[in-house]
């Protein structure tokens, strides 16, 4: 298990606690990070001291807190010290979540029972004004925040890439190599802060534009996702537009998808199934 954190004073003692009380723990769990200003790494060296199998480790960057490239990149220094050991599953689990005590208990008996699901997560909860809701995700996807990997999927797509784009390539990538990728909706988790509280929303929805084009999604899907962010987005109306100028930038710019056009098509496929499928009678 590898948790990325960057000033996570508020919450790492949840997910900490969360960790600590699970039915089955990982083997190791190391903890980078990236160069945090406030007490985050002094709220977490008592417990390496305690457990043995927690492991803290500090990358010196800058104040910026650049939410996803970092955070992955900050995952694979983690995982370069541990990728020697012998471990079916890697999980990616952010520092801001808490969860049930047999979470992962349960996804991992999903991953026994089919060798071929290679990433999954639970259903993230976030709260609003009315307490706790889940967010909607499309059946195949898993949530970035607390995803489980099969080792032999991670090694198979290269693993997570070093790009903000790293949590939807990699379900590209396996979806187009046969693995089955997705979450489950009876094993919540609670994800502690809400998306796009690091970097603000309007630069969240630019984020989600350049994302769909990198990895090659349908432009009738996405239309159809401007038009909805626009009506129903926070902000109202500024964030489709956003969502439609992080879309044209890289376009306009002709920057190169990071997805093969094969794996683009069988993307384009499953959004556009997800249109027909909300279309269909019944």
């Amino acid at each position: 298990m590898i948790t990325p954190v960057k000033d996570e004073e508020r919450y790492i003692g949840q997910t900490i606690e969360s960790v600590l009380g699970q039915t089955l723990k990982p083997c190791r769990w190391v903890i980078v990070d990236d160069d945090s200003k406030d007490r985050t790494v002094e709220l977490i060296r008592p417990f390496c001291e305690r457990y043995p199998w927690i492991r803290l480790m500090t990358i010196r960057r800058g104040p910026e807190r650049r939410t996803g490239f970092a955070e992955v990149s900050a995952f694979r220094f983690g995982y370069e010290a541990v990728k020697h050991l012998d471990f079916e599953y890697v999980v990616k689990l952010d520092g801001d979540v808490a969860f049930g005590k047999d979470y992962f208990e349960k996804l991992l008996e999903h991953f026994e029972k089919d060798e071929t699901l290679g990433i999954a997560s639970g259903i993230y909860f976030e709260k609003g004004k009315k307490g706790w809701k889940a967010v909607s995700m499309p059946e195949y996807h898993a949530a970035g925040a607390s995803k489980v990997v099969r080792r032999k999927c991670f090694e198979v797509i290269g693993g997570f890439l070093t790009t903000p784009e790293w949590d939807s390539a990699d379900q590209i990538k396996a979806y187009a190599l046969g693995w089955k990728t997705g979450h489950f909706k009876e094993i919540p988790f609670f994800h502690l802060k809400k998306e796009g509280s690091g970097m603000g929303h309007l630069k969240t929805n630019r984020r989600h534009g350049e994302t769909y084009y990198l990895t090659g999604g349908s432009k009738w899907f996405f239309l159809f996702k401007v038009i909805h962010r626009m009506l129903f987005g926070r902000p109202i109306g500024l964030g489709g537009i956003m969502m439609l100028f992080g879309f044209l930038t890289p376009m306009i710019k002709r920057k190169k998808l990071l997805v093969s056009p094969e794996e683009a098509k069988l993307y384009k496929r499953r959004l556009n199934q997800r249109i027909l499928r909300a279309f269909r009678p019944g």
